[in-house]
């Protein structure tokens, strides 16, 4: 998201910087192919606006390492935390950057890619506002009307529906799979929910490579609706199968090819 993001933006004349310290050459190639120019800390501080979009379980420990340098700069830039964490966690990454503008911000769609549509970013708090201006390049900009929390609240809700859904039906594929059900649960599905059956099979292929990205994200959905009950543990579960998944695919694969297998007789 953040490559995709920041492509985006330097397609419309914005100058992108990136930060690249300890980062993996994977990473590094990323933002080079996005035309993002990497320099130290300083640099970062005297950008107008800092994107925070990293792992979910990243967020904090970014934010704390920048509190600081951004603090102590002539014109602080607006810090906003773009990332998959509760309203909870947002507001603790706010305390720990006194001195900082903030914004709680949440992306959803998917990455931008040359051509095609641009997520939607909804941001929340007194100085929300100020992101507006990326409307005008490239990048579609939602200020709501609720505090620090808010945007993070409906980035968790539109990601619990979404990514939770893609979590269930991998659950019950695999789970049908085990007791030689699968084909009978394909037919039922294409029977009486093809809208389903077709979303899945649009939406499963992509998880998996990112399954170990969506472990903390689960986490931090359960923590999000902890006064509903039976939420958490639903969400925590789920975020033991992400992991599950992504051990999977990072070995043997038999739950990727069962998965696989199943859309296959679609």
């Amino acid at each position: 998201m953040g490559a995709g993001v920041a492509r985006r933006l330097g397609e419309h004349g914005v100058k992108v910087r990136t930060w690249l310290e300890g980062r993996s050459p994977a990473s590094v190639a990323r933002a080079a192919e996005a035309g993002m120019r990497a320099v130290d800390l300083a640099g970062i501080a005297e950008a107008d606006i800092v994107l925070s979009i990293v792992p979910p379980a990243e967020a904090m420990k970014l934010a704390q390492r920048l509190a600081p340098v951004l603090a102590a700069a002539g014109k602080p830039p607006v810090y906003v935390d773009c990332n998959a964490v509760s309203p909870q966690t947002v507001l603790l990454i706010q305390a720990a950057m006194p001195g900082v503008r903030f914004v709680d911000a949440g992306i959803i769609g998917l990455p931008p890619k040359p051509g095609g549509p641009a997520p939607v970013l909804y941001a929340a708090g007194p100085d929300a506002a100020l992101l507006s201006v990326l409307s005008d390049y490239g990048i579609p900009v939602t200020v709501l009307s609720g505090p620090i929390g808010a945007a993070s609240g409906l980035k968790m809700s539109y990601a619990g529906i979404n990514k939770g859904l893609t979590g269930l039906a991998a659950a019950m594929i695999l789970a049908a799979t085990r007791c030689g059900a699968a084909a009978d649960l394909r037919t039922e599905l294409a029977a009486s929910q093809p809208q389903l059956l077709a979303r899945f099979r649009s939406s499963l292929p992509g998880m998996l490579p990112k399954a170990y990205r969506w472990v903390a994200e689960m986490e931090e959905i359960g923590d999000f609706a902890s006064e509903v009950p039976g939420v958490t543990e639903i969400y925590h579960g789920l975020a033991k199968l992400y992991a599950a998944l992504a051990a999977d695919a990072d070995g043997a694969q038999l739950d990727a090819a069962a998965l696989k297998a199943f859309l296959e007789g679609i």
